[in-house]
């Protein structure tokens, strides 16, 4: 199932890297091995010395470890831990976002009642480091094992990067599963709410400024990100318009006899969106484009009249193929 998420990733755009996940496993261990779990000791003392027989045992026995710490074992451990975020963040260097199985197996409540402390910590193996090393996380259903039980992933990325991981996790969620959870529910199609979060802006772009055509930069050098590779809902002709370079197609929405067209959808950051739109030349625009899905994105236009002498490349489905076809 991991392999597999690994695939979906890589089917969305992104490129498989393998990386060095020593120093994040040794943080993972400092968690519980180490100090930290006197500040949650502090936190319940009260409680945990006048009414311990209120806790779990198990989470007595965790949190009553943080009364036996010292000033030097406190220290040694934040020297530590700061000299494995040095090592961990050698992987920044090499890749955007890590992905890991969210847990690497699924026990029955009974197996855990036998040895929490053990199981808990498996459960943790790849996520007990995040606060450690302040990271931003996010964990995604991915699929149903052989078994019908759930699998899932987590995509983590350096300290603020919420909105960067949930516009790909979106994307990711619904290439994986077409329902909430095991319900037969279908997932809401709110799909750029949590992408945009950020007050960025969502903009369809079907011609030169897609990914890797000859006018992306005016995309990337904004800081806009790719969200959702997709198409138009069935209801435009596209054409080929003359002039350049570099070539533009233009985008049509029609009444009847319409097609689907290829588009990606970019987040563009808003207080860059005013310049953006103002390297447009006519007689293409911004406006409201409708996708496969039925959410209404802004994104480029064309006004009718330039159609006129223009090559009519509706049957293509995209700017990509057409230029292939060249």
């Amino acid at each position: 199932m991991f392999y597999a998420s690994i695939v979906q990733l890589e089917t969305l755009g992104g490129t498989r890297v393998e990386i060095d996940f020593e120093p994040f496993l040794q943080t993972a261990r400092l968690l519980y091995e180490g100090p930290w779990v006197a500040e949650r000791y502090l936190a319940i003392q009260q409680r945990i010395e006048q009414a311990p027989d209120t806790l779990l045992p198990v989470t007595r026995q965790i949190i009553s470890g943080g009364a036996r710490g010292s000033a030097l074992e406190a220290f040694n451990a934040e020297y530590r831990r700061m000299e494995l975020k040095r090592a961990s963040e050698a992987a920044w260097d090499r890749v955007d976002v890590i992905v890991t199985p969210t847990t690497g197996t699924i026990y029955r409540i009974a197996q855990v009642e036998t040895d929490p402390l053990q199981l808990n910590s498996n459960l943790g193996y790849y996520t007990n480091f995040m606060n450690l090393l302040d990271l931003s996380a996010v964990a995604v259903p991915t699929g149903f094992r052989a078994d019908g039980l759930p699998f899932g992933i987590t995509l983590f990325a350096p300290a603020f990067n919420e909105s960067n991981l949930l516009a790909l996790t979106d994307r990711l969620h619904r290439a994986s599963v077409t329902t909430v959870g095991a319900l037969n529910s279908p997932l809401p199609t709110e799909l750029f709410a949590a992408a945009t979060a950020s007050d960025d802006i969502a903009v369809a772009v079907c011609g030169a400024h897609m990914e890797g055509l000859a006018l992306n930069h005016q995309l990337t050098a904004r800081g806009a990100r790719l969200l959702q590779r997709t198409h138009t809902a069935p209801h435009h002709r596209f054409y080929a318009l003359p002039g350049g370079p570099p070539q533009r197609p233009g985008l049509v929405r029609v009444a009847s006899d319409g097609g689907a067209i290829d588009v990606e959808v970019w987040a563009v950051p808003s207080a860059q969106f005013g310049s953006f739109v103002a390297q447009i030349p006519a007689p293409l625009g911004i406006g409201k484009l409708e996708l496969a899905d039925g959410n209404w994105v802004s994104g480029f236009i064309c006004e009718a009249i330039a159609t006129a002498g223009a090559q009519d490349i509706t049957a293509f489905g995209g700017w990509r193929a057409y230029l292939g076809k060249l």
